[in-house]
């Protein structure tokens, strides 16, 4: 039993010196891509060496130009190309082209390539060069060789059409510079504004009421109160009947109402005026019972006096700045320069369209 165990241990280490012998051994083939060509036409020779990774191999010494063997000339040399195998090995491969003009069949011999110093050979090839047959007895079926023929167009025609897509390139880039700074430049809109309004009389009696809800008649500062009633008062005359009682005395508003009202109320009216006088300049203190009696007076004026049919809304047209109305200006005329060269620019490249279909046509 020992003996068999040591014998098939042998076996085993000899069958893997085997192969790891069978894989560094160098191979060198030679192939052609075809076996066959006519007279005057190319064909390719392509040898490769398989041999391990590091090894130096030397290819002969061979230059483009000169003849391989006698009728078979050498045309090119390519450069080597490398591809990495399993098991540390490497495929080194070399193409040649080749031509002839003989029609015979070429015996290719063995190539030698040398692998780390030691010459290796790959196997022979045969190439045959065929001929072609021409029928001399039909020789008015041939013709002489074509003259020199002329382009079928001039750079002449084309130079126009170069300088018209240059053109419509450089407007491109003008359009697309316009159309960011019209981007930048956004117009400003104002919009007409409706908006409800209280009528004069409902404006006045809810600021009234205001004075009265914070009890001002009673208040120690009848400076103020005299001020809130009179100042309600004269926004509501300047409201109903359109006279800037803001800016005037209280004798000019007494005579410019005149001309509305009777004398009773305008006389009550003049109290009022008067008594508001003292209290703001001469430092006058007026009673309670008296203060209660003008604030009666006003809205005994207002009810009096108010208009019930006066429109309710009010339309507010905005006003421009003047650099509002600039920036709005060249918002528009950049509107209109971008129109202009998409236009130029899309007309130019249709007639660059047409011109390129007359010349091809």
């Amino acid at each position: 039993m020992g003996n068999v165990m040591r014998r098939l241990k042998i076996i085993i280490i000899l069958l893997m010196c085997l192969s790891v012998h069978a894989h560094s051994q160098v191979v060198v083939e030679q192939r052609l891509d075809s076996m066959e060509m006519f007279i005057g036409e190319q064909v390719h020779l392509t040898l490769s060496v398989t041999a391990k990774s590091g090894q130096r191999v030397e290819f002969p010494a061979v230059k483009a130009g000169t003849y391989l063997l006698d009728g078979i000339e050498l045309l090119e040399v390519a450069d080597a190309d490398t591809v990495k195998q399993d098991n540390g090995m490497q495929k080194i491969s070399r193409k040649y082209t080749l031509t002839s003009f003989d029609d015979t069949l070429y015996y290719l011999p063995p190539v030698t390539v040398k692998v780390d110093g030691k010459p290796y050979q790959s196997k022979s090839l045969a190439l045959k060069v065929i001929t072609v047959e021409v029928d001399t007895l039909k020789k008015d079926e041939f013709f002489p060789a074509k003259g020199i023929q002329d382009n079928p167009f001039m750079w002449s025609d084309w130079t126009p059409i170069i300088w018209q897509i240059l053109l419509v390139i450089l407007l491109s880039a003008v359009g697309y510079y316009l159309y960011k700074r019209l981007r930048s430049n956004k117009p400003i809109i104002k919009r007409i504004k409706v908006v409800k309004k209280m009528l004069p009389h409902q404006k006045a009696l809810k600021e009234i009421e205001r004075i009265k809800s914070e009890k001002m008649t009673s208040s120690e500062d009848q400076k103020a109160y005299y001020t809130q009633l009179t100042d309600t008062l004269r926004t509501y005359l300047q409201d109903r009947f359109g006279i800037n009682a803001m800016e005037m005395t209280s004798g000019e508003i007494i005579d410019r109402l005149r001309q509305e009202e009777d004398k009773e109320k305008l006389g009550e009216l003049r109290e009022l005026f008067e008594t508001a006088d003292l209290v703001k300049f001469a430092k006058y203190s007026a009673l309670i019972n008296e203060n209660d009696r003008n604030l009666t007076t006003v809205v005994a004026f207002i009810n009096d006096t108010k208009m019930e049919d006066m429109p309710t809304e009010e339309k507010i047209v905005p006003k421009f700045t003047e650099e509002e109305k600039r920036n709005n200006l060249s918002h528009k005329v950049l509107l209109s320069l971008i129109a202009v060269v998409a236009l130029c620019a899309a007309l130019l490249f249709a007639y660059i369209i047409w011109q390129v279909v007359l010349l091809i046509g």
